[in-house]
């Protein structure tokens, strides 16, 4: 499974795009409200930062709006995804995408019956929502085998990408139901780096080091 990064935030993708383990970036507008700067110029930026697939949200209802929009976000860099909001629309206006190579990633998807209709229409990626479906008292994990062992049973080529990912487990688990991708937040990313148990091993190694060069020296 890859790894992605959910954040506009240049600084954090900076980071973790250092440790050589992200495979790509996910945007929303409430991400890109959460930092100062031109979207465009975050997108463009970020495509610096990590070569592979970058997503883009249209805020669009209507599908001729949405086309539009995505033709302009997909010029800015190869490397960026148009992310559409599952609807009748967005399959639309994916479909039209799709007709001159432009990739898309639906989100804000929570069933497998939504996963196959935006496999349909073309969509590169499909974003089930883990956490949002845990919240009101659903099983995200659950829907999310779903998802996948829909799509491996189809014809479609569509990537499943498990986001509102709210803890490390969710990242395990969604490896372990199939999942091509899982996009983490940085909080989530710094948690699964650390363990108390390797910084004691650490603590304890480098002490050992240091008496033995002591006893060398003296």
């Amino acid at each position: 499974m890859k790894l992605f990064v959910d954040t506009a935030d240049l600084n954090d993708i900076e980071t973790i795009a250092s440790w050589g383990v992200v495979a790509g970036v996910t945007t929303n507008p409430t991400l890109l409200n959460q930092v100062e700067g031109d979207p465009d110029d975050i997108y463009r930026r970020v495509c610096e930062l990590v070569d592979g697939p970058i997503s883009a949200e249209v805020v669009a209802d209507a599908r001729g709006d949405m086309v539009t929009d995505g033709r302009r976000l997909a010029a800015i860099h190869d490397n960026i995804v148009i992310k559409l909001p599952m609807g009748a629309e967005a399959l639309a206006a994916t479909a039209s995408l799709r007709a001159v190579g432009i990739r898309v990633n639906m989100t804000l998807v929570f069933t497998a019956a939504q996963a196959l209709l935006a496999a349909a229409s073309g969509a590169a990626f499909v974003s089930p929502f883990l956490g949002r479906f845990d919240d009101i008292g659903q099983d995200g994990i659950e829907s999310l085998r779903e998802i996948v062992e829909a799509l491996a049973m189809s014809d479609y080529n569509t990537e499943v990408l498990a986001a509102s990912i709210r803890n490390p487990v969710h990242v395990v688990e969604a490896a372990r139901m199939g999942s091509d991708i899982a996009t983490i937040p940085p909080k989530i990313l710094y948690q699964m780096l650390n363990h108390p148990l390797t910084a004691a091993g650490i603590e304890t190694f480098n002490a050992d080091a240091a008496a033995r060069a002591e006893r060398a020296a003296s």
